[in-house]
C-alpha cells in the first residue's frame, strides 16, 4: 500500500488535542476534514491513495509516540465547507492545501514507522523521520500479518 505519512502537533488545537477534536466532528457528521499544512499533495500521489483498498493515511505526532491510522474517502485542494473541519483551525484554512475527508481515526501499531518505507530512499520511516524536517513522507507500507486493516 502507498501513501502518506503526515506529522501533527497540537499547536492549533484546544486543549483536547488535534485528534479528539477530529474526533468530535467525526461523531456528529460521520466525518470531518483534516487539512494539511503548507504544499500541496500532488494529483498524482492523492490518486495512489484513493486507489487503495482502504484508502488511509498516517498522522505522526510530532515529539510523542502517538500515531494513528486516518481512513480516507476524498481528498480535496480547495477549502472544504467550514462546518465540516474542527472550529479550531477554520479561521486558518487557507494554511491548509490539501484537505482529507476522514471517516474513522483508529490508533496504529506501535511499531508502524517501523514498518513504513519512505519510496524516495527505501528507508524506514522511523529513521527518516528523525532526520528530517519534512511535513510529510510519500510511504510504502506492507498490510500483511499486521493490525493495522
Amino acid at each position: 500500500m502507498k501513501t502518506i505519512a503526515l506529522r501533527f502537533s497540537d499547536g492549533f488545537a484546544t486543549s483536547d488535542g488535534t485528534i479528539i477534536e477530529h474526533q468530535k466532528q467525526i461523531e456528529l457528521n460521520g466525518y470531518v476534514w483534516y487539512g494539511k499544512l503548507g504544499s500541496r499533495v500532488s494529483d498524482k500521489v492523492c490518486k495512489q491513495i484513493l486507489e487503495n483498498k482502504k484508502p488511509r493515511v498516517l498522522l505522526i505526532h510530532s515529539g510523542k509516540m502517538a500515531r494513528y491510522w486516518a481512513y480516507i474517502d476524498k481528498i480535496i485542494k480547495e477549502t472544504p465547507p467550514l462546518c465540516d473541519i474542527p472550529e479550531y483551525y477554520r479561521n486558518q484554512n487557507e494554511k491548509f492545501n490539501t484537505w482529507f475527508r476522514v471517516y474513522d481515526i483508529k490508533e496504529a501499531d506501535r511499531n508502524i514507522m517501523s514498518s513504513c518505507r519512505v519510496v524516495s530512499s527505501g528507508t524506514p520511516l522511523s529513521v527518516a523521520s528523525k532526520s528530517s524536517m519534512s511535513p510529510y513522507f510519500i510511504i510504502e507500507y506492507d498490510e500483511g500479518g499486521s493490525n493495522d486493516d
